[in-house]
């Protein structure tokens, strides 16, 4: 890593938090990273061999004050107390569901000394709704002090709105957007939370359905877009991957053949020909970065199809967390480089895939 790069300091090891803590370390001298620490909350026997992996590689644990003694009684060294990681840290990327809770508790009052605060999709009203190669013409420097990188599977339903039906950024090209979430119960990490049967979603917006499209359309507002965007989920009894099939009804005349081409032309898409979550979820953790695929989303391309020269239709899976880790990186090196981010953000294709 970068000795005199920046300090980056990431709150949870869960399914973000973990991966994400290795890729910042892994790339932190290409991205200009010199220092990553992250926090923990309890002092587990069960996470000690995680964090302790963590420390080897060259990330710093940080802990509340009371907690410090708790894990060192187990073997797991405390490079800083919690609240002087947030005074050390010019960017804080915090990976937990408590994200809005740790902005009035915490970060507010570190704001004049930090260049940024980034939370995940469930934090809705954090800040600025981001997702990498979406809407970076929205970003603010001084401005954007607090970021929500959202959901995978907006991501999912974003780059396939951008790319088929914005493809000259006409947001008037696209008339109507459906979708149906179709989620996994639970990631294999975790153990709660897994369903014995497929599960119906509630319509909680009355506008958009469900949190997807309403996040999706608060993202393309920062571009001045405002799009006509509707969502059903589910959760199946699966812990593969999400999928998600969607309708778009566009102004203008289509044929499947420019669909598949402007997909392809998206380095962030990959295309498959496989129609199995399975397959492509074991391509990822054999070929992917701790397993995850940084693409925003994977298109199968036997199910596109158009109808009466205006309508798309398709199923897509989602890597999930791949593409909120690619956007998490690349917010916090817009944070500390405005100016060449995207250019320390290429070392990172690796993990972009054409095909799967």
């Amino acid at each position: 890593m970068a000795q005199n790069g920046k300090h980056v300091h990431v709150v949870g090891t869960g399914t973000i938090g973990e991966p994400l803590i290795g890729l910042l370390l892994g790339y932190g001298d290409k991205l200009g990273i010199g220092k990553v620490s992250f926090n923990k909350k309890q002092a587990l026997t069960t996470d000690r061999p995680k964090v302790k992996n963590l420390i080897r590689r060259g990330a710093l644990l940080c802990a509340d004050a009371e907690m410090v003694p708790k894990f060192e009684d187990l073997g797991m060294k405390v490079s800083y107390e919690y609240e002087e990681a947030l005074q050390r840290a010019d960017v804080v990327i915090d990976c937990t569901p408590a994200g809005n809770h740790h902005k009035e508790q915490n970060y507010a009052r570190h704001e004049q000394d930090t260049a940024g605060f980034v939370a995940q999709g469930s934090e809705f009203g954090f800040g600025k709704m981001y997702a990498r190669g979406i809407n970076d013409g929205a970003l603010e420097v001084g401005k954007d002090k607090y970021i929500q990188v959202v959901s995978c599977n907006t991501h999912n339903l974003a780059v396939i709105i951008d790319t088929i039906a914005l493809h000259e950024k006409d947001p008037g090209n696209l008339l109507e957007g459906h979708f149906v979430l179709i989620r996994r119960a639970n990631d294999i990490s975790q153990e709660s939370k897994f369903i014995p049967a497929p599960q119906a979603g509630k319509h909680d917006d009355e506008r958009f359905g469900t949190h997807h499209a309403r996040d999706a359309y608060h993202l393309f507002q920062t571009l001045g877009y405002e799009l006509p965007l509707f969502s059903s989920a589910m959760k199946l009894n699966t812990q593969y991957m999400h999928a998600m099939w969607f309708r778009l009804k566009l102004r203008e005349k289509i044929t499947l053949p420019q669909v598949v081409s402007r997909l392809r032309e998206n380095q962030r898409i990959a295309l498959t020909e496989r129609r199995s979550t399975n397959t492509v979820f074991s391509f990822g953790r054999d070929q992917g970065h701790y397993g995850r695929i940084l693409n925003q989303t994977v298109v199968s391309v036997p199910t596109l199809t158009v109808r009466d020269e205006h309508e798309v239709f398709g199923f897509t899976f989602t890597p999930q967390d791949g593409n909120s880790l690619l956007s998490s990186v690349a917010i916090a090196t817009w944070y500390l480089y405005p100016d060449d981010y995207a250019d320390r953000l290429q070392p990172l294709k690796e993990y972009f895939f054409e095909e799967i």
